[in-house]
């Protein structure tokens, strides 16, 4: 696990936007991980809110981190749903993303996100998608 741990966070600290938000990963499974992010002003909204595109990215990228852990490491999300559930003030974002189904060239994942506040979790928002692979050439591989 640890060898799969190493390489999800050396792929997760090549992305330049996870970089700027502050993105952690926290624990990789065979088919679940957790991704965490402080929450800090620049991520808030003009209510002071977390920004919705915030918990939407993690959302996504642990969605699509969990997806390869079952199609290998080129994948990308071909679609995903996001229902938010209650605004974020202060605190920690948590999402956690299993593989419900996985097949060659897909995997449908679902992610619970979290605030931990306080030393209490809330759940802030779920969201399902379907992580693709990519081919060689940079293309999704047809379904079918």
């Amino acid at each position: 696990m640890t060898d799969i741990l190493d390489r999800a966070r050396g792929a997760l600290h090549a992305q330049p936007f996870s970089m700027l938000l502050g993105a952690e990963l926290m624990h990789t499974g065979t088919n679940e991980l957790t991704l965490c992010l402080p929450i800090r002003d620049e991520l808030r909204q003009q209510h002071g809110f977390v920004h919705g595109g915030v918990i939407s990215y993690l959302a996504d990228n642990a969605l699509t981190f969990a997806g390869a852990l079952s199609l290998g490491p080129k994948v990308v999300t071909g679609e995903y749903k996001i229902n938010y559930l209650r605004p974020v003030v202060n605190g920690t974002l948590i999402a956690r993303a299993k593989v419900v189904y996985a097949g060659q060239l897909q995997a449908t994942c679902q992610c619970n996100v979290y605030v931990m506040d306080g030393g209490r979790e809330k759940l802030v928002a779920v969201a399902q998608g379907t992580i693709n692979r990519i081919s060689e050439n940079g293309e999704h591989e047809p379904a079918g």
